[in-house]
C-alpha cells in the first residue's frame, strides 16, 4: 500500500507544490530573507521522506515530471531580454567582460580553497561548476570526473545563498546600478539568483538572464583547462 501511494507520480508532484506553497506563505508572512521558499521546500520534502522512509526513486517519479518544465520556465526569461535588448546591446562588452571575470574568479577561488584545505581532485571537480545551471553543471562535473550528487548540492546551495544574501549585500555595499546587480546575480547564482533579480526589476532580470547564459558557456570552456592546473 505504501509503495502504491508514494511511488505514484502524483505524490512527487503534490508534495513539491505543497511544500513550495508553504514556503511562499511563510516567506511572505515573516519577510525574513533566510526563510527562502526553495529552502523551506527542500527541508519539508527531505523531512517527510526521512520520516516515512521514502526512497528518492519514488519521489523522482513525480519530481522528474516537474523537471520537464525547467526549460520552458527558463525560456520565459527571454521576454525580459527582448524588452531590454537596447540596454543589453549598449552594454554588451561590459556584461561580457564582467561575466568572464566573475566566472574565472569563481573557478580560481574554488581550486585555491580546495588546495588550501587539501580536498581531493574529485571533490574539486565536483565544486567547480557550482555557479551555473544544474544541467550544465552536471555535464561539466561528469566530464571532469566529479561526483554529480555533490555538484547538484553545491549548485542548489550557491543559488539559494545568492537569492537570500543578494538584497543584503546590495544594501551593505550600496550597489545602486541595476546593471551591476543583474550581472552579479546571474554570474554567481545562476537561475535561482536570477529569480531574485527579476524581483528587483526588469533590467536586473534581463541582465542576469544574459549573464547566467554567458557564465554557463564560459565555465564549460574554462573547465577544459582546469585539469592542467590541479
Amino acid at each position: 500500500m505504501k509503495e502504491v501511494v508514494f511511488s505514484s507520480p502524483f505524490f512527487g508532484i503534490s508534495i513539491s507544490i505543497f511544500a513550495f506553497a508553504i514556503g511562499t506563505v511563510i516567506n511572505k508572512k515573516t519577510k525574513i530573507a533566510l526563510l527562502n521558499p526553495l529552502l523551506i521546500s527542500y527541508v519539508i520534502i527531505i523531512a517527510f521522506m526521512v520520516i516515512f522512509d521514502i526512497p528518492l526513486e519514488w519521489y523522482n517519479n513525480g519530481g522528474d515530471f516537474i523537471n520537464l518544465f525547467l526549460t520552458p520556465a527558463t525560456a520565459v526569461l527571454a521576454l525580459t531580454i527582448y524588452r531590454q535588448r537596447d540596454l543589453i546591446k549598449k552594454n554588451f562588452i561590459t556584461i561580457t567582460i564582467a561575466t568572464f571575470v566573475g566566472s574565472l574568479t569563481s573557478i580560481i577561488s574554488v581550486v585555491a580553497l580546495c588546495k588550501l584545505f587539501a580536498l581531493s581532485d574529485t571533490l574539486t571537480y565536483s565544486l567547480i561548476p557550482k555557479s551555473i545551471t544544474t544541467p550544465m553543471a552536471i555535464a561539466v562535473s561528469s566530464s571532469l570526473g566529479g561526483i554529480q550528487s555533490i555538484t547538484v548540492l553545491t549548485v542548489i546551495i550557491t543559488g539559494i545563498s545568492g537569492n537570500i544574501l543578494a538584497p543584503l549585500l546590495i544594501k551593505l555595499f550600496k550597489v545602486d546600478d541595476p546593471l551591476v546587480q543583474g550581472v552579479a546575480l546571474g554570474t554567481s547564482s545562476h537561475a535561482i539568483g536570477t529569480s531574485k533579480a527579476v524581483e528587483l526589476g526588469e533590467i536586473q532580470g534581463a541582465v542576469s538572464s544574459v549573464s547566467l547564459t554567458f557564465t554557463g558557456i564560459i565555465t564549460v570552456v574554462l573547465s577544459l583547462f582546469v585539469t592542467y592546473f590541479i
